[in-house]
């Protein structure tokens, strides 16, 4: 899986069954955190206003 920031490999395997909310995904490189959500080998990022 790519990193939605900075588009660099991060650590995480999907299969096409794969079903992921809300999951904070990391990135190694740039060092983001970012709120995914996976259905089906699609990716939507969770934008979440900062409190």
């Amino acid at each position: 899986m790519y990193c939605p920031v900075c588009s660099n490999k991060t650590r995480i395997k999907v299969r096409d069954d794969t079903v992921l909310e809300k999951f904070p995904l990391f990135c190694p490189k740039c060092k983001h955190e970012t709120l995914i959500n996976v259905q089906q080998m699609n990716i939507s990022v969770i934008k979440e206003p900062d409190t």
